[in-house]
């Protein structure tokens, strides 16, 4: 017996969205959740990808709903809201969602160790060898006061490495960013507790894409 009840309808579908708006969305992970185990878990993932950097992708798209900043790619949003006091909240989600989807592309299952290709020939052009740029890699994530980040970027055509604070990056001092490292706490705390260092190390050590960073250099 059909049970359709005809003065039943379906709602009806939402108007389409302006193709001039632009919908940021939380990109997926470039691989499964406990594909970086032992190193980093996929409970910490689930927390860092699926908690905050969602909620940054949420509250960007509340925030500029309606205004002219929903008509421009992230890029032109984090730049049209940078050391602008009354857009400071727009600036720190839309950094954070852009500092975060270049995080997991910074780091790969079975990375890390000696990088090869270009980026291994400028590293030893620009900072002597692997292991000097290993150790201010190291100094600039660990000596970030609190929250932030640590970078190896193009700085003035040479590469260098430098630290940003809270959502800070590196587009906004000139600077184009090859591989990062996030050293807020809810990137390692689960897994390593206080010890950023060690979890700076095992980024380098096991984490690093530097497939990643050869192709930033282009």
């Amino acid at each position: 017996m059909d049970h359709h009840n005809p003065y039943l309808t379906e709602t009806p579908p939402a108007a389409p969205r302006s193709k001039s708006l632009v919908t940021h969305e939380l990109p997926p992970l470039p691989y499964a959740r406990d594909a970086l185990e032992p190193h980093i878990s996929a409970r910490t993932l689930d927390h860092h990808h699926g908690k905050h950097h969602a909620k940054y992708v949420q509250t960007l798209n509340e925030l500029i709903q309606g205004s002219n900043l929903a008509k421009m790619p992230l890029e032109g949003v984090i730049r049209a809201t940078a050391r602008k006091k009354a857009k400071a909240t727009i600036f720190n989600n839309a950094a954070q969602v852009w500092n975060h989807t270049f995080l997991w592309q910074s780091m790969t299952p079975g990375g890390g160790g000696r990088p090869t290709g270009a980026i291994a020939e400028r590293i030893d052009a620009d900072f002597g060898s692997y292991e000097t740029f290993a150790d201010e890699f190291k100094s600039a994530a660990t000596k970030q006061f609190g929250s932030g980040w640590a970078w190896l970027v193009i700085a003035d055509g040479k590469l260098a490495v430098t630290s940003t604070g809270n959502a800070d990056l590196p587009m906004m001092h000139g600077q184009k960013a090859l591989l990062t490292i996030d050293v807020w706490e809810h990137a390692y705390y689960l897994d390593y507790q206080q010890d950023r260092a060690k979890y700076v190390q095992t980024f380098l050590d096991h984490l690093a894409n530097w497939d990643f960073a050869n192709a930033n250099l282009v």
